[in-house]
């Protein structure tokens, strides 16, 4: 009678104890996840800046525009544009390595597009194309979004570890539970 009662008090405190780890495993892929929806509105921000400075009502501003001028505002459009469909696929599942990759490559993207028309205004003899207050606006912007990535990729790697323990790596597996991809450190402009 006393090794049935121990086996039952063992099933369930394993029992309660898979509970309690499903639970965590839960919360946080959770926090991870509302970690991605600070990253993504202030990605979605940067997306908006750029739309803001085309020039309105043409469908493509490098036709207003001659040489580098057009190629800048073309190249800054289709990195934007870019980075609005990365940002609309990882929405779906901000976990999802291949998805967070291409999130990743768009922002990178983005940021060249910014670094070059930082570097072309220093040679420009017409004065700068950016206004300061701009560049002070994204440099702004910037750092919050390499917060924003930071705090992101810290909840991924604190969910990937509790997924990696054992035995909550049983309950990963049966749950279905996969391990995510945080973003590499993101870099801020020259200012």
């Amino acid at each position: 009678m006393t090794s049935s009662l121990v086996w039952w008090i063992a099933a369930a405190v394993a029992l309660f104890w898979a509970i309690g780890a499903y639970n965590r495993l839960v919360r946080l892929r959770g926090d991870a996840n509302a970690m991605f929806a600070a990253l993504d509105e202030e990605l979605t921000r940067q997306v908006r800046l750029v739309a803001q400075l085309l020039p309105e009502g043409q469908e493509h501003p490098a036709s207003m525009f001659d040489g580098q001028e057009g190629s800048f505002w073309s190249g800054l459009e289709g990195a934007a544009t870019q980075l609005e469909a990365a940002l609309a696929s990882a929405r779906g599942r901000p976990l999802e390595p291949e998805r967070i990759a291409a999130l990743a490559s768009a922002q990178s993207v983005l940021a060249s597009a910014w670094e070059r028309a930082e570097r072309d205004d220093a040679h420009d003899l017409a004065g700068p194309r950016l206004p300061d207050t701009l560049t002070s606006t994204r440099a702004h912007m910037t750092a919050q979004c390499i917060a924003a990535a930071g705090r992101f990729t810290q909840a991924v790697e604190r969910y990937n570890e509790a997924i990696a323990q054992f035995p909550a790596v049983l309950l990963a597996w049966l749950f279905g539970f996969k391990p995510g991809r945080g973003l590499a450190p993101m870099k801020g402009p020259a200012v």
